[in-house]
């Protein structure tokens, strides 16, 4: 399945990048680097040879020399000027009048054209951590909820040129697809066939995954990974529905209990009958029945009474 495919469908369609990252034309810093340092020599040598000639008695000839030295040399310096550096998990991104010339990404020195500016941006894994937010669930709950997300710059020339501020747009839409996610589900299913916050958190965080790569990907950003960091009841519902989690729990605990009890009961009449031992008539098999369903439902251990006289009295 492509990422079309996976995008989510109740989001904003976000506007399609107008720009897309290409490489910075230039070369290899340290061979430029010593290119640079023998033309620099040979102005100085220029220099030094118009001091000889006008010492010499050649005015005309000295100051061309001087002039030519002199202007290789500020060339020279010009040009070292596109000297940049860049270290691993770093990208330049390259302008030249405005205009996008290209992305440096490849470390160590390089040599690009010196009248470009240069913007730094950071290519390593980043986190974004929400401030825990209180929304309502699928029911109206009040909860409050917050996660975490891994994400890094895969475009450098859109998260520079598509938004202002690509990491505060990052945290925004991060705020506002968390905030999305938690009004679809409820936060517990209680029983149902229905997903829920608190119980199906993995599912509900790769749709989560999902809607934030939708949101940002006009910005350059790729998504790695999110995970709920805090979900929970808000204060003013947490006792009530604490109760009510609590009830739920005896109730399914009374369920399996009650369901093993009369499959053991069901176990010692057949056992009973199978073998012999005694006959019984229906009243007697009620009072059998209702005496061990007290045994093996109750709380408490059962306070046994002997019977000296017959089974019938």
């Amino acid at each position: 399945m492509t990422a079309v495919e996976n995008r989510p469908t109740d989001i904003p369609e976000m506007p399609r990048p107008r720009i897309t990252e290409r490489r910075a034309l230039g070369m290899p810093g340290l061979p430029f680097l010593l290119l640079a340092l023998l033309v620099l020599a040979g102005g100085i040598a220029l220099i030094v040879s118009g001091a000889g000639a006008r010492s010499g008695g050649h005015g005309g000839a000295s100051a061309a020399l001087t002039i030519c030295g002199a202007l290789v040399i500020a060339a020279d310096v010009v040009m070292l000027r596109g000297l940049t550096q860049v270290a691993p998990g770093q990208a330049r991104v390259c302008q030249l009048f405005g205009r996008y010339q290209g992305t440096i990404r490849q470390d160590g020195l390089r040599w690009v054209n010196p009248f470009t500016s240069r913007r730094t941006i950071s290519t390593r894994l980043r986190n974004n951590e929400t401030e825990v937010l209180k929304v309502n669930d699928a029911y109206g709950n009040p909860i409050e909820i917050a996660c975490v997300v891994v994400w890094q710059v895969a475009d450098t020339a859109q998260a520079v040129f598509e938004v202002d501020n690509f990491t505060d747009f990052v945290a925004i839409q991060t705020d506002t697809a968390v905030r999305h996610i938690a009004t679809k589900y409820a936060y517990d299913a209680h029983g149902e066939e229905e997903l829920s916050l608190r119980e199906n958190a993995e599912i509900i965080t790769e749709q989560l995954s999902a809607e934030i790569a939708a949101r940002v990907e006009s910005a350059g950003v790729k998504i790695i990974e999110s995970r709920f960091t805090h979900l929970a009841y808000a204060p003013e519902i947490a006792s009530s529905m604490l109760q009510r989690q609590q009830a739920g729990a005896i109730v399914s605990a009374r369920k399996t209990i009650v369901a093993g009890a009369v499959g053991m009961v069901e176990s010692a009449l057949a056992r009973i009958a199978e073998q012999g031992l005694v006959e019984l008539d229906e009243e007697r098999k009620a009072a059998m029945v209702s005496n061990l369903l007290v045994v093996l439902c109750g709380e408490r251990a059962a306070q046994p009474v002997l019977n000296t006289g017959s089974l019938y009295q």
